[in-house]
């Protein structure tokens, strides 16, 4: 018998797990990727075993991987074809894998006519996963979890992310980073974006924003917060998806602050 395409997809990520678990501690090789940050052969290696598991149940749905992309030298993502196509980052947090700081994971959404329909998301270190099927809702080892119903900033916990490899995004991101840790309770960075948004899913951080993210980043992240109750915009507030340059995720009332409140840090800077 067949397996489902979660099966799959839930076997794929547990082997990968495996891979990493394997060399955690253990890394030998070490690359620096032109504005892309970091890649070891525990990255190459999760991404090789997951993209052949999911290629032996599933041949015919097509497959977009962070490596894959990196050596093909992939800048612009053509859309999915009917059949769907997997979305995945077989490491996300190499930087803090590299450096035995615990908070990586693998992130995998499969898309199917411009939608994310299926997402998991593996922590193996801290063996926590968060699957979602579009219309099941987001679940964390199996307990249902649900974004989070702060409203006010003095209240929030955020998380972001910075991307050094840029000095004007990088500028920007300061900027934003300095107005709205003034007004909320705390920002974390942890590290992997991936994680940033399940962590919103679980209701754990109130809000996450982050700028030039890749689709692998963010594609199962997506969905885990849609099905917990959030929503996610880019920095223009327009619907968001894993092809945009910006996200802003979290609770609907959260978010919509967020955005008046980027309007007036937008334009302090312009006074």
């Amino acid at each position: 018998m067949k397996k489902s395409r979660f099966e799959a997809a839930i076997g794929a990520v547990e082997l990968g797990r495996a891979c990493l678990l394997g060399y955690f501690g253990k890394i030998s090789h070490i690359e620096s990727k032109e504005k892309a940050g970091l890649v070891s052969e525990a990255d190459r290696e999760s991404e090789n075993i997951i993209k052949a598991e999911l290629a032996k149940h599933y041949p015919e749905i097509e497959f977009l991987g962070e490596e894959t992309s990196f050596l093909e030298n992939q800048t612009e993502f053509k859309t999915a074809s009917k059949n769907g196509r997997w979305i995945l980052d077989p490491l996300d947090g190499t930087t803090n894998f590299i450096h035995q700081f615990p908070i990586f994971c693998i992130s995998l959404g499969l898309e199917v006519d411009g939608k994310i329909e299926l997402a998991i998301l593996d922590m193996p270190i801290l063996k926590q996963t968060w699957t979602a099927v579009r219309g099941q809702g987001t679940f964390c080892n199996g307990k249902k979890v649900s974004v989070s119903t702060t409203t006010e900033f003095s209240n929030a916990l955020l998380s972001t992310g910075f991307f050094a490899e840029d000095p004007t995004h990088l500028d920007e991101q300061l900027r934003m980073f300095s107005h709205f840790v003034r007004i909320s309770r705390g920002i974390r960075r942890p590290g992997a974006a991936a994680y940033d948004l399940a962590l919103v899913s679980s209701g754990v951080f109130d809000l996450f924003w982050e700028k030039n993210l890749k689709p692998w980043d963010t594609a199962a992240g997506q969905l885990l917060v849609e099905e917990a109750g959030g929503i996610l915009r880019t920095y223009e507030g327009t619907p968001y998806s894993p092809f945009e340059k910006s996200v802003i995720a979290g609770n609907p009332v959260l978010v919509e602050k967020f955005l008046a409140q980027l309007h007036l840090c937008r334009e302090k800077k312009l006074n």
